[in-house]
Formats: structure tokens, C-alpha cells, sequence
């Protein structure tokens, strides 16, 4: 029975992802293009490739999402950690609820259908039921967690080079905002994150925000600790009037330490890490290897002899 649930709540689904994507793809723009004619032809054709990422499926989660009541703090805090994962766009927050409600009600219909298989327990189904379902709830914000902490360390791992770059462009002779510029340009194919971010001050610098202030925004965007310390350092060094490659070249040779320093203090915990696996795994399979032949021959040895000696 379960086997036979299963297949068709998957047909189910599928057959109405298909017929979304179906009715957005070719019916919509055909009678769209019945209403208006030939003319509107291309007009169509480059708004469904404008769209086309954020169709079907996702056009779905953003109404989803758009029907949860949100409260103003929720909402902040969501929308942060989409940003520093690098989602930015207006409808992030409402894509992401309705990637929650959906995958909830997936993890639940699943849960439904096998909870049965699992246990008689009424009380354990239950509490199955209600453990899928808080499961589909969570998982994306943990997933969107460690989505946040992998573009941390790669923009924490970009920064020498993009500092480096940068001492050697204001030592040149350009401005800050000149150096920023080229870094973003330079850094564009090996470190994609920070000349985004680096591009992103540049466009707010020529909007008009203050330098100070693109700065810390910059700084709120990526929630990178290493970046509040540059950004800090620029602003500093921008107030007082004192040498910027100077002050660079010194966070540069601050961050090789540091970089240096945790890699040796990772070394240092291998001997500690390795202590459980050595015991459990190594160290049982050795003691097989090396004790096994010499126990076995006692076995087939001692015990027989013990035996003669009693009678």
C-alpha cells in the first residue's frame, strides 16, 4: 500500500508542476498574442526570457509567500541573512517563506504516508508526523545558514588578494573609490562574491551615499567579520587624513598572521581529534591483526591441554 501512496503523490505533483509550467510557458502567451497580434510578438518572446529563472516553480513559492503574515522583526531578520547569503532581490523573503510552507507540506504529506509503516504506536505517529513537519519548517533556514557561512569564508579567504590589489592601486596613485573600482573589475572571475559586494559601494558611492556610510553597509550586507575589520580600518584612515597603503599593507600582513595562526592552531587539535577514531577504529582492527593468530592458537592449544589436565 505505501509503495502505491507514494507513486501517486508524486505523479500528483508532477503532473501539476507540468501543467503550471505548461499554462505559463505556452498557453498565457498565446492567447497573449491572439489579444494583440503579430506585433507583440517579440515583446512576449523577451519578457518569457526575462522571466524564465523566476518562473513556474518559483513564481508559485513568491504567491505562497506573499500570503503569510510576517511581523516586522521576523521579516528584518530573514531578509538579513538572505542578503548575506546573497539573495537581494524584493522577492527573496516571499520565495523563501513559500519554499518553507511547501517543503513543510511535503515533509507532512510524506510523513502521512508512511507513518503507518513505522510504528502501532498512535503517540509515536503523532510525534513522527509533528517532527517531519517542524523538519520541512526548518530545514531551509538551516540550509540558508550554512549557505551564509560558505560565502563568509570565501569572501574571508578573497580578501589578501583584493587587499593586496588595493595597496598596490592607492600606492599608485588612485583614490579610494578609484581602487575599489578596479579591484571589483580584477577580482570579477577568481572571486565573484567580493567584486560583487566591491561593485555594490561603487554604485551606492555614485548615487550618492557617503563614502563612510556605503562602507558600513557593505559591511551589514556580508556579516563577514574580517570585512567589519576593513571597513572599520577605511573609515578610520579616510577620517584622519593618514596613509591608506599604509594602513592597508599593515591589515594585509594582520590577516596573513592571523590566516597563519589558525592553520597552526588547527594542526595543533589533528593529535586530539584523531585520539576517538584511532580507539574505535584503528586500534580494534591492529589489535585483531597482530593478537588474533596468537589467540587463536591458545584456543586450540591451551584449552584442549586444561581439558587432559582435569581428568
Amino acid at each position: 500500500m505505501l509503495p502505491i501512496l507514494l507513486a501517486a503523490f508524486l505523479f500528483v505533483l508532477l503532473m501539476t508542476v507540468i501543467s503550471a509550467y505548461g499554462y505559463r510557458a505556452y498557453v498565457r502567451p498565446s492567447r497573449i498574442y491572439d489579444r494583440v497580434g503579430g506585433v507583440a510578438e517579440s515583446a512576449v518572446d523577451a519578457e518569457s526570457v526575462g522571466v524564465r529563472p523566476r518562473d513556474v516553480v518559483v513564481r508559485v513559492f513568491e504567491q505562497i509567500g506573499e500570503q503569510i503574515p510576517l511581523s516586522p522583526g521576523e521579516q528584518g531578520v530573514t531578509r538579513r541573512d538572505l542578503v548575506m547569503a546573497g539573495f537581494r532581490s524584493d522577492g527573496a523573503i516571499r520565495i523563501f517563506y513559500g519554499v518553507k510552507v511547501m517543503f513543510c507540506i511535503v515533509m507532512f504529506l510524506f510523513a502521512l504516508t508512511v507513518h503507518r509503516q513505522i510504528t502501532v504506536n498512535p503517540v509515536l505517529r503523532i510525534v513522527f508526523l509533528v517532527a517531519a513537519t517542524g523538519l520541512g519548517y526548518y530545514a531551509p533556514a538551516l540550509y540558508l545558514e550554512s549557505l551564509v557561512k560558505k560565502r563568509q569564508l570565501r569572501l574571508r579567504l578573497s580578501l589578501p588578494d583584493a587587499l593586496d590589489m588595493m595597496v598596490v592601486s592607492v600606492e599608485a596613485g588612485l583614490g579610494l573609490d578609484q581602487a575599489l573600482q578596479y579591484v571589483s573589475r580584477e577580482t570579477e572571475e577568481n572571486h565573484p562574491e567580493l567584486s560583487d559586494e566591491l561593485g555594490l559601494v561603487g554604485l551606492e558611492m555614485r548615487a550618492g551615499k557617503r563614502r563612510a556610510e556605503a562602507l558600513r553597509n557593505l559591511a551589514e550586507r556580508t556579516g563577514e567579520p574580517e570585512l567589519r575589520k576593513l571597513v572599520a580600518i577605511l573609515i578610520q584612515t579616510d577620517r584622519f587624513g593618514t596613509s591608506m597603503g599604509e594602513s592597508l599593507r599593515t591589515h594585509s600582513d594582520f590577516m596573513r598572521l592571523r590566516r597563519k595562526q589558525e592553520a597552526e592552531e588547527r594542526a595543533a587539535k589533528v593529535g586530539v581529534k584523531l585520539v576517538f577514531p584511532i580507539f574505535l577504529f584503528i586500534l580494534p582492527s591492529m589489535m585483531i591483526v597482530a593478537a588474533g593468530p596468537a589467540l587463536l592458537k591458545v584456543f586450540q592449544d591451551l584449552f584442549p591441554m586444561m581439558q587432559n589436565f582435569g581428568k
